[in-house]
Formats: structure tokens, sequence, C-alpha cells
């Protein structure tokens, strides 16, 4: 019987619509230096199935179909769902997937719950928020200073 989970995958994966897949992989490629992993090309020139990898996470894309119900977000008029991308160091990252033509949506800055993060919009419409680690927050003490963010909020 083969493995449930195929080597290298988490039990979780995204898989991601986009307008033109050939793109996002050169995308993905510049902005977080993803490796591509499979792409197949129907006779049309759609991509309906490809895979790459970023960091030790493998990510599946394939261009939107509406009429097979997998519109990318742009179709949508955006996203409600965020992938969160952890990177050695946010503020390069950051600066490279702008570069590579990424949107900000929120500038890199220090969180309360002890990471640093920005967050961007891809060409595609998927939001990406980039983090590093930068502090180990107990439970005791997130929750202190969650208290005071969510206060400070209202």
């Amino acid at each position: 019987m083969p493995n449930p989970i195929p080597d290298g995958y988490a039990e979780l994966t995204a898989y991601l619509s986009v307008a033109d897949a050939d793109q996002a992989i050169a995308f993905y490629t510049r902005a977080f230096g993803a490796k591509e992993l499979q792409r197949y090309t129907a006779p049309d020139g759609t991509v309906p199935h490809a895979q790459i990898q970023i960091g030790g996470t493998i990510v599946m894309l394939s261009d939107e179909s509406p009429a097979a119900g997998l519109p990318g977000p742009k179709a949508l008029g955006g996203t409600p769902v965020t992938l969160y991308l952890f990177v050695a160091d946010v503020d390069a990252a950051f600066a490279q997937a702008v570069r590579a033509g990424a949107t900000e949506k929120r500038p890199v800055r220090n969180q309360f719950f002890g990471e640093r993060t920005g967050q961007l919009i891809d060409p595609f419409g998927h939001r990406w928020t980039l983090a590093t680690r930068v502090e180990d927050v107990s439970p005791e003490e997130f929750e202190r200073r969650a208290d005071a963010y969510v206060q400070g909020r209202s």
C-alpha cells in the first residue's frame, strides 16, 4: 500500500488558481525563489496542473477555470485567504517580492506576537504575509500584548 501522503508533502498543501500559470511560476521563482517541480501543459496551451516548491513547501497551481469552479482571486474581486510564508530575512524577501512585481499591502514592521511581518498582493491577486520570528513570546505575554493591541484598536 502506498504512503497516503506523498514524500515531500505536508498534510495541507495550498493549491492556487491564477490567471496565467506560466507567468505565475516565473513570478514565484523571482519573488520567493520557487523551484518548479512539475508542469502539465494541455494541448490548448493552458496549465491545468503545476507544482512548485518554496522553501520546504510544495504549492500546487493551475490556470484559473471558472467553468470548472476554479476562478482566480481577480475574477472574484479579491481573496479572503492569506498565504503565510516564513523567511530568514523578511525585509530582504519583501523587497525582492516587490521588485518582482508584488504590491505592498502592509509594510514590514515588528508585531506584538514576536514576528516581523509585511503583507503583499501578488500580480495574480493572492495575498501573502512574509514573516520572520524575532522574539519568543510566552503564552502569558502573548495574551497580555494581544489584549493591549485589541484595546488600542477600539
